[in-house]
């Protein structure tokens, strides 16, 4: 699940976080990195149990109107007896990973209940509802359009998060889609046995990130030495600081990582340096990153 994009993403993090703190070890910077990189996979998690307490609500709120000798809302209904939810809330590894969690979705009560209103009252809720028949595929992809109305992209969720890990400020976009992606793979035949992602998509990606982070650093003079040469003896200085970082982490990928397509490697950071520096800082690093390309090839340091 952990990709490298979200890799990409965190030693950026903490490469910046590594040269504002000084004293802190190479060793202990690591040791925060596959910490952060496990708190995403505990991001994708909670955003899983997510569901699981719009289901809870689903089937309290059946219960208190059975109870009391009244009929339930249909909402409700719909949504207790969906099939994918009751099969979510039957897995065997997200279960057992929600029961030793400090943090439980109940804790947020008043949070939960208004994504569930805005679930029922919507449209595509709506449309479901008014079916004559619906197969468990058909309650799958209300799930999934649901998730991605109503939890992609909302805000409301940030300060949720925030309280519950730090690490989590810039994880959700990314996670997100692998929710979403779960969603979809879910299968009945499964049962309480569906697979959930993986911490990592390939036992390399967590080498790849070590790799990067620990390159980055002990490359550290001879790669910002490359960039002052590329820009002209442009001091250092006065370049931004993140870009800094960035185009030090993206020549220290091009370098140790031969099989990585250079296209892959550019696009990646400069998507990177769009939404963490400055406005114009994305055609800047573009720019560095080909001239210094160009000369690592013509001296055969690189062959890509």
């Amino acid at each position: 699940m952990i990709n490298r994009a979200l890799i990409r993403l965190k030693v950026v993090q903490l490469i910046y976080a590594y040269y504002h703190n000084e004293g802190k070890t190479t060793e202990v910077a690591l040791t925060e990195l596959d910490y952060s990189l496990n708190k995403s996979y505990d991001l994708y998690l909670t955003l899983l149990a997510f569901l699981l307490e719009i289901h809870r609500i689903a089937q309290y709120k059946v219960g208190v109107r059975e109870r009391s000798g009244l009929r339930p809302a249909e909402a409700d209904v719909l949504i207790t007896e969906n099939r994918f939810l009751q099969q979510l809330a039957q897995n065997t590894a997200l279960i057992e990973w929600e029961s030793k969690q400090k943090f439980r979705w109940t804790s947020e009560e008043a949070f939960v209940k208004r994504i569930y209103t805005n679930w029922t009252d919507d449209d595509v809720f709506g449309d479901y509802a008014d079916r004559s028949h619906r197969d468990y595929e058909d309650d799958r992809e209300l799930v999934r359009k649901l998730y991605k109305k109503f939890v992609v992209n909302n805000e409301d969720f940030a300060p949720v998060l925030e309280d519950i890990s730090l690490y989590w400020n810039d994880d959700k976009e990314i996670i997100d889609s692998f929710v979403l992606k779960t969603i979809k793979r879910f299968a009945p035949e499964n049962g309480a046995d569906q697979p959930l992602l993986p911490a990592y998509n390939a036992k390399e990606d967590h080498e790849f990130a070590r790799t990067l982070f620990i390159t980055t650093i002990e490359n550290c003079d001879e790669i910002r030495g490359m960039m002052e040469h590329a820009s002209r003896n442009w001091d250092i200085s006065r370049m931004a600081f993140m870009d800094v970082i960035i185009m030090q982490i993206a020549i220290s990928e091009i370098i140790a990582f031969p099989s990585i397509p250079l296209n892959v490697t550019f696009s990646e950071y400069i998507d990177i340096a769009k939404v963490y520096s400055t406005p114009n800082s994305y055609k800047y690093v573009n720019g560095m990153l080909n001239n210094i390309t160009r000369q690592l090839q013509e001296k055969g340091v690189i062959h890509k």
